[in-house]
């Protein structure tokens, strides 16, 4: 379907590194070799996510012109997102998370929106040629450009495309008549004021009237959500524990995935339901902390994924790879980080550190692109990209994978490569070692 995304978007950068010690004067984390991880924020994030469910997806959004503005246009592109921007003064926002022993420590913000001018007839066609829209608002201006609100006012009222708008304090209200409104527990609260009471389920009732949409869904995080639709009584809506994680981006997983569900036969409640547990998933899985948009320039081809550590790398290693490349159009290697390594293979590993590793497989013509990733294996990164195909060097045969179940989820296959005998990082390390110096 196509899924139209309007809202703000900024710049996600992600710091992280290995910890290995303390500041002594503040018991502050050390993070040593810091690399940073570039993805699109806000109503960005929400349109990678609808592109990497299958949909087509076009962003509407003001971008400054300024490097992370192009930054953000080109992160989108890649993903395949269709991006009509809308001209913004000022400067984009950045908001650089600091990220120690896989949770947040710190955050550093910068930039500036300034005035946002009206929205361009094609990003108006496009709303109005679109399957479903959410509307992420971040608070930057858009959702108060006056003839973008005369748009979705029209839509939201002459026809039964589903509107789903993600609210901001620091935004407008919903036009009336959007399908589904969904403020968070605070966001519901400042919104409501001190006429709905204390509850969700009275925040919720109070912005269904207020609001005049047909429905309004509060999230409620790791307690699920409430929904309020007509004359009944607010329904709640449950949620599977995922212990502590990184909930960065939950709100516009649930966004993306609820919006897509309203576009069939699903009834709110289920389509809530669906959303819930899609989020749900999405902070089990890493959030979007471990979130890496599959780079879509092939225009739908064969995406084609392997990985490991690819320390030393030896001609075995580059034979697998392009052997791999011959499966499909693009080829994504998930290189396994210095602190993967180590727990894999031991303290003394790995011997390149893994900056140096991604450059150098980066630079072979049969590598697309390299994604690192902290965990043991790759099934987090694999859930992102969600490739068709993906390959192991050896002699395993598929039943004995355990990604050929998670590929088989979204149709994807496995395949096994011969291993190429005589090649070894090991064997290399000891033949190293051995010689005389």
């Amino acid at each position: 379907m196509r899924v139209v995304v309007v809202g703000d978007v900024l710049l996600d950068v992600d710091v992280t590194g290995d910890v290995r010690r303390r500041l002594p004067e503040a018991n502050a984390p050390v993070i040593d070799d810091p690399r940073e991880r570039l993805r699109p924020g806000g109503a960005g994030l929400a349109a990678a996510l609808a592109a990497a469910d299958g949909h087509e997806v076009v962003l509407v959004t003001a971008l400054a012109a300024d490097p992370a503005g192009s930054r953000i246009h080109e992160l989108c592109s890649g993903a395949g997102i269709t991006v009509l921007a809308v001209p913004q003064h000022g400067t984009t926002p950045v908001k650089r998370r600091i990220i120690a022993e896989q949770q947040p420590v710190a955050r550093l913000d910068e930039g500036s929106c300034g005035p946002i001018e009206p929205v361009p007839a094609d990003a108006l066609d496009a709303i109005g040629a679109a399957d479903a829209i959410l509307v992420s608002d971040y608070g930057q201006g858009l959702t108060s450009v006056a003839n973008l609100r005369h748009a979705l006012s029209s839509i939201a009222a002459t026809t039964s495309t589903p509107i789903v708008w993600d609210p901001h304090p620091r935004g407008e209200a919903p036009v009336p008549g959007v399908r589904l409104a969904t403020p968070n527990r605070a966001e519901a609260a400042a919104f409501a004021g001190q006429a709905a009471g204390t509850g969700a389920s009275e925040h919720a009732a109070a912005l269904r009237e207020a609001w005049r949409a047909r429905a309004v869904c509060v999230t409620l995080g790791a307690d699920g959500a409430v929904v309020a639709e007509g004359d009944g009584a607010p329904r709640e809506i449950p949620a599977h524990r995922v212990g502590f994680q990184d909930t960065c981006g939950a709100g516009d997983r649930f966004a993306a995935t609820v919006t897509a569900s309203l576009t069939g036969t699903a009834s709110t409640e289920t389509a809530v339901k669906t959303a819930v547990e899609a989020a749900g998933d999405f902070v089990a899985a890493g959030g979007a902390g471990s979130f890496t948009p599959a780079d879509r320039r092939t225009g739908g081809r064969t995406l084609v994924a392997t990985g490991g550590c690819f320390d030393l790398l030896h001609a075995g290693h580059v034979a697998t790879l392009q052997a791999a490349r011959r499966l499909g159009d693009r080829l994504v290697v998930c290189l396994n980080s210095d602190a993967s390594v180590r727990r894999l293979k031991g303290e003394d590993r790995p011997v390149v550190p893994e900056r140096d590793r991604a450059r150098l497989l980066a630079a072979l013509d049969c590598v697309d692109d390299v994604v690192v990733f902290d965990e043991d294996t790759p099934v987090h990164v694999l859930a992102q990209l969600r490739p068709d195909i993906w390959v192991k060097g050896g002699d395993y045969a598929e039943d004995d994978l355990p990604e050929s179940d998670l590929l088989a989820t979204w149709g994807g296959r496995t395949v096994v490569v011969p291993f190429h005998d005589g090649h070894s990082t090991t064997s290399l390390i000891e033949t190293a070692r051995a010689m005389p110096v």
